[in-house]
């Protein structure tokens, strides 16, 4: 397994350079926390949070789905 992690203040993936979380960090992710969804979603949104500042230029229902929405 890969670790697919951020590269800031763009947020892409320091691996294959697309916007983070990447397909691969995303399957990652979700085996990763397969037991324990809350828990992803906390994490998923503290890098939001982080994220949210570097990336004001983008909506928020935009950071919303890259971060959150692709979990349920």
């Amino acid at each position: 397994m890969t670790i697919q992690l951020p590269v800031a203040p763009a947020w892409t993936c320091g691996c294959c350079g697309a916007d983070w979380p990447c397909q691969i960090r995303r399957r990652e992710l979700r085996a990763e926390y397969d037991r324990a969804p809350v828990s992803l979603a906390l994490y998923l949104a503290a890098q939001l949070v982080d994220a949210a500042e570097d990336l004001a230029h983008l909506s928020a229902g935009h950071l919303h789905y890259r971060f959150l929405g692709w979990t349920r």
